[in-house]
């Protein structure tokens, strides 16, 4: 019997994938497609040429340069709902729930990793419902300040994903080179 169904493997990459997908929109969002960076580039380049804009219509133009980009965030954020949905699918499989079992006769590190672990998932619940929240205010009734409210939490939880992501490879790296051989393989194959 493998130690990872296939379905687990899979949720497990895509997953992965798709958290990586978000953390690029957000870092780019604010770096190189900064709207208040790219309005001044956009305010002296044009002006370069002779052509005059407001500090507003430079605003508008550099929002409209990183619309395209946004609108994967907002696609992968569905694509995190349905993932979450689907974890908690997995849940009830021998996969899915091991990491969770005989939790009292683990070692401190893997109490600590499997309590890491829920974490991350009421993290990553909390950025998909809030994400969709401030998606659909208006349809749910909500004034745009609450939006505005939510979305402050929101990028500010963020940073607890943005810290598990590195912690997770060098994590991952470590176990793979110490007591826990073969972790990448087995998440591939599916383990014995």
């Amino acid at each position: 019997m493998y130690k990872w169904r296939l379905d687990f493997r899979i949720w497990h990459w895509i997953h992965a994938l798709v958290v990586l997908g978000l953390l690029a929109t957000v870092l780019l969002r604010k770096t190189f497609l900064s709207w208040r960076d790219n309005s001044h580039i956009l305010l002296q380049q044009l002006s370069h040429i002779n052509i005059e804009v407001t500090e507003v219509q430079a605003k508008v133009l550099a929002k409209a340069i990183r619309a395209p980009m946004w609108e994967w965030h907002i696609l992968l954020g569905y694509a995190l709902t349905a993932l979450l949905i689907w974890r908690i699918v997995l849940f009830f499989t021998q996969s899915g729930r091991q990491n969770y079992q005989d939790f009292s006769q683990k070692t401190l590190h893997k109490k600590l990793v499997t309590l890491g672990y829920t974490l991350l998932y009421i993290v990553l619940g909390f950025m998909a419902l809030s994400g969709l929240i401030m998606h659909f205010y208006q349809e749910l009734g909500l004034v745009k300040s609450t939006a505005h409210d939510i979305k402050e939490i929101h990028e500010l939880v963020f940073n607890a994903v943005l810290y598990f992501v590195p912690l997770h490879i060098i994590g991952v790296i470590i176990a793979e080179n110490t007591d826990a051989k073969g972790s990448v393989s087995d998440m591939i194959h599916g383990g014995r």
